[in-house]
């Protein structure tokens, strides 16, 4: 076991379930229909890299190699993308524009396919 991943997985889906209920509760009257969409998949993308980590990071012995590199980048990938998405959608609520961080999303996305890339490169070549 890797308790650093696993501890980050766990806290990472605390997170999502708060944010999903702030979402569903405080935000719903809020927040437009399109904008509540979204982060709700800020909180879902976050939630399935939170399950990943507690994953990974509970079978960590059980890899033939190290699986820092995934986490290091997933836990990147998770912050800029679902990070992005909670502040885009919340940006009115804010008084703040952060239309800025409009191209942080898909490179949070980038980050995240490179982490399971990362992994399935290296499940492939160990085998």
């Amino acid at each position: 076991m890797n308790k650093t991943i696993t501890a980050t997985g766990i806290g990472m889906i605390m997170l999502a379930i708060i944010l999903g209920a702030f979402g569903a509760h405080a935000l719903k009257d809020i927040l437009t229909s399109e904008r509540l969409a979204s982060f709700e998949t800020g909180v879902k993308y976050q939630m399935y890299h939170g399950l990943a980590f507690l994953i990974v990071g509970l079978l960590a012995d059980r890899f033939s190699f190290a699986v820092k590199s995934f986490f290091t980048v997933g836990l990147i990938g998770i912050v800029l993308f679902s990070g992005s998405i909670y502040l885009l959608a919340m940006q009115d609520v804010l008084g703040i524009k952060m239309s800025f961080l409009g191209p942080i999303t898909p490179l949070g996305g980038l980050f995240l396919i490179t982490a399971w890339g990362i992994l399935l490169v290296k499940t492939l070549r160990k085998g």
